[in-house]
């Protein structure tokens, strides 16, 4: 069983009061209102060269406070207004880390609608929370329990497009889950079956998307036909936002299921580096590249290997995992997409996804042996097939030592 203690959070959906609703809407707002008003600032200095820390912001949020134009952010919780301020200096670190882009501006429509909340902020007892500024426990839906004996360090609160509210608490936790045998599986994603299995199992791609595109549809072009800034197209856009909602609930509850079933199942799981981004650039496949979220599936994987203990191998994304053979190590010279089966010099006849997968267990338990990373393999059919008798390969996977 591990035992490794990590930081989860643990989300609920809750029903607040009215008087909730407008304290935590006005909460947003000003969080909102603050962050924008702090990168303006910051982004001003920038232009002259000049760097603002989180210090700083923070004491143009108390002067800002003092103004009669902002004076109602003092109305809310100072907590929340801070920790924007502390999200913003995270945004600007990782943009001068290089490791995502200048900060934007949050939109009062487009932006997620969310406050957090650190534990001097709010009450929790007896399985209640009470946030700052308000006189009643939230009234939340316990779908699950949190972890016995831990505290909630910091609450966020959200609303979504479709209306919903949703409360998230970051708990200290020990996940435990029985530990496999030696198991590994090579994972072949795809979009007919969403995941082929070196085990020869295919798993079915629900397409959700498409089963409420005309729901999605209908709701779309009633949005359209509403006129700008209209109370009709406020409620034509919930309407549409709720539909998103289901498609996206009903997704993430299948890719939760699966990815718990394969971590649960296996020590050892590989996987392809693939460039979701780049390959939804082909507008006849973009729709369903996105509808199968392989990108969503790949995090999950991460953090949920992470929590128990497993290995996650993520093999080089110009590996031919569907031109070789798995059982000679020979590479085709071509492999259409609309080639589903093959067959080899060799005589082995492949289906393409699971001799896919099979050729990234192979790579991918060869990574994890000798450390290295998998390189595309260059050569030609003919070339392989001379260079093959001088390579010492492991029997049956046609994959070399390195």
């Amino acid at each position: 069983m591990t035992t490794n203690l990590v930081r989860r959070a643990f989300k609920y959906r809750f029903y607040p009061t009215d008087a909730q609703a407008a304290e935590l809407s006005r909460t947003f707002g000003c969080v909102r209102k603050v962050y924008n008003l702090a990168l303006a600032a910051r982004t001003e200095a920038w232009t002259r060269q000049e760097r603002v820390n989180y210090n700083q912001t923070s004491a143009m949020l108390t002067a800002w406070k003092k103004t009669e134009e902002l004076s109602y952010l003092t109305e809310v919780s100072s907590v929340p207004l801070q920790q924007s301020l502390r999200h913003l200096q995270g945004a600007f670190t990782n943009f001068f880390g290089k490791r995502s882009k200048y900060p934007r501006f949050k939109s009062k429509h487009k932006s997620r609608a969310s406050a957090e909340y650190t534990s001097s902020a709010f009450r929790f007892r007896d399985g209640k929370l009470t946030l700052a500024k308000m006189s009643e426990p939230l009234d939340i839906v316990w779908s699950r329990p949190i972890p016995e004996g831990s505290a909630p360090s910091t609450v966020t609160v959200s609303r979504d497009a479709a209306g919903r509210w949703f409360v998230s608490m970051l708990c200290d936790d020990r996940p435990m889950m029985p530990v496999p045998a030696n198991a590994a599986v090579g994972i072949d994603a795809g979009i007919t079956s969403l995941v082929t299995l070196s085990t020869g199992e295919k798993i079915t791609n629900p397409k959700f998307e498409r089963r409420d595109r005309e729901r999605l549809a209908r709701a779309q072009k009633n949005l359209a036909r509403k006129a700008k800034g209209s109370a009709n197209r406020s409620k034509a856009r919930v309407r549409a936002a709720k539909v998103y909602a289901k498609i996206g609930d009903r997704r993430r509850d299948h890719l939760h299921k699966l990815t718990t079933r394969l971590v649960r199942e296996n020590q050892t799981v590989v996987i392809e580096d693939l460039t979701v981004r780049n390959m939804v650039k082909n507008h006849t496949l973009a729709r369903a590249i996105s509808d199968a979220a392989w990108r969503e599936m790949r995090m999950m994987l991460e953090y949920k290997a992470q929590w128990y203990g497993r290995n996650l191998v993520v093999i080089d994304r110009w590996f031919p995992s569907s031109k070789l053979c798995s059982a000679c190590g020979t590479i085709a010279s071509k492999m259409p997409l609309n080639v589903r089966e093959w067959t080899c010099d060799c005589g082995t006849t492949h289906d393409r996804d699971v001799n896919a997968a099979k050729n990234i267990l192979a790579a991918g338990l060869a990574v994890s042996v000798c450390g290295d990373g998998v390189r595309p393999q260059r050569s030609t059919p003919e070339r392989r097939q001379s260079v093959k008798q001088k390579t010492p390969t492991r029997e049956g996977v046609g994959i070399p030592f390195l």
